[in-house]
């Protein structure tokens, strides 16, 4: 038997339709397996407040062994799993193909599962992660502004806390009655030679996302200029659903189903056409191309968005590799500190957000390769917002050391999370962003 793996990970396909995927004492059995190895290994304990959970329950057992834990205390563990997948992808020695085939991200989504069906997630966390209902309301004309000035009041925020189970301290996202669908709403796709670049065609589609579309509709008109300034024509998909990774992080795999029959044939309509599939949130690439892939690996529509759907930054390093990004920038950075997304680090891409922004004269770009502990959820929910902020808390120090010009994150969730705690020398936050002013654009 082999100690550890230094082979590549391999993933099995999620078996979500299986009945005995939702029996919970074959899931409590799984979790001891696995509960144990972790036990042994405690690599990832460094990660998020999930694995120190589960070893203070195991230290303050009678026995010092996982055997000493009560199963109910398992789900203590499970809250605090956000499901960023770094223990699989760049901590555990023991994943697949490893015969210890160990999936903690899995069982705690399974478990997650479980919980739902049952009945026991909170109804506040299903509202919080309905990305639809909250863009829908909070979208609307005067109704925003109402939302974001409430959002500022102590008292209202006391009234979230105990309804909503916000926590009063958590910085909110502005909503935006003029949403990036809106602001481009009548754009035709800039008329540009289409040239074929390593894996990528010349022409793109924007998932708009919730959270670009509602919450930070900038960075999406930002990823399109600097998009057509290389010649690269820009559409937005004619309709789109929430990606589903909120959904899928409270274990809701049937709403998750939803939103692929309505995601997948447009995705899948744009390829046929020619068009490359782009998104600004790196959670909404991670699950065309990982999670949904794993849940359907048997369906070539969603192996075919797997294929086609780039991070932005992954894009732009095709383009320039070919010879076709434009270098000639007006604007020198200086010293950019960029926090490295979890759900980007998952995708084994590389630093490509790090490679070209180092191609702008007169600019430094340090990572931070440490999560920021938000989650989109985790990092507002009264009960986990001091959890996430300690998480947050080495990322802050290091950045402050660093004394940057701008501090980054391709998550504009995790970039306020960590710029909360900073005294910033430049307002700009998104990698986007910066390179569109670089651009003089």
């Amino acid at each position: 038997m082999r100690e550890g793996s230094l082979e590549a990970p391999t993933r099995h396909a999620l078996d979500w339709t299986n009945p005995d995927f939702y029996n919970e004492e074959k899931l409590l059995e799984e979790m001891e397996r696995i509960f144990d190895i972790c036990h042994g290994c405690r690599r990832c304990v460094s990660l998020c407040d999930a694995y120190p959970t589960l070893f203070d329950l195991v230290d303050e057992s009678d026995t010092f062994e996982i055997d000493g834990v009560a199963k109910e205390d398992y789900w203590k563990v499970v809250d605090q799993c956000f499901m960023c997948d770094l223990c699989y992808q760049t901590k555990c020695p023991y994943v697949p193909p490893h015969e210890w085939n160990l999936d903690f991200p899995h069982v705690m989504l399974r478990a997650k599962a479980v919980q739902f069906k049952k009945g026991e997630r909170k109804l506040s966390h299903k509202l919080i992660s309905n990305t639809k209902l909250q863009g829908a309301v909070g979208s609307l004309p005067v109704v925003s502004g109402a939302i974001n000035a409430a959002n500022k009041l102590k008292g209202v925020r006391k009234v979230l806390e105990k309804t909503l189970d916000l926590d009063h301290r958590a910085h909110l996202p502005e909503f935006h009655s003029k949403t990036l669908r809106k602001r481009e709403k009548n754009r035709a796709p800039a008329q540009a030679e289409v040239r074929e670049a390593g894996s990528t065609r010349g022409k793109v589609a924007l998932f708009a996302t919730c959270y670009c579309n509602v919450n930070t509709p900038d960075i999406g008109q930002d990823l399109i200029r600097v998009f057509e300034h290389n010649g690269i024509p820009v559409r937005l998909t004619d309709k789109e659903e929430c990606c589903g990774m909120p959904k899928l992080e409270q274990g809701d795999l049937k709403t998750v189903d939803k939103y692929r029959k309505t995601n997948i044939p447009e995705l899948v309509r744009l390829i046929d056409e020619g068009w490359d599939i782009v998104a600004a949130i790196p959670s909404c690439v991670l699950m065309f191309k990982q999670e949904l892939p794993l849940m359907y690996p048997h369906d070539p529509d969603v192996q075919k968005v797997k294929q086609h759907i780039f991070d932005p930054f992954e894009y732009l390093v095709h383009r320039h590799k070919a010879g076709l990004l434009k270098t000639e920038f007006k604007l020198e950075l200086g010293k950019v500190v960029w926090q490295v997304p979890c759900h980007q680090r998952v995708q084994n891409i590389g630093p490509k957000t790090r490679d070209i922004l180092a191609l702008v004269p007169g600019t430094e770009v340090d990572m931070i390769e440490r999560c920021s502990g938000h989650d989109g959820t985790y990092g507002v929910r009264a009960g986990t917002w001091e959890k996430s902020q300690k998480i947050a808390r080495p990322v802050i120090t290091r950045a402050k050391k660093m004394d940057a010009d701008y501090l980054v994150s391709d998550c504009p969730m995790a970039a306020t999370q960590i710029a909360d705690g900073l005294d910033l020398k430049n307002a700009e936050t998104n990698p986007l962003t910066l390179l569109r002013k670089a651009y003089g654009l």
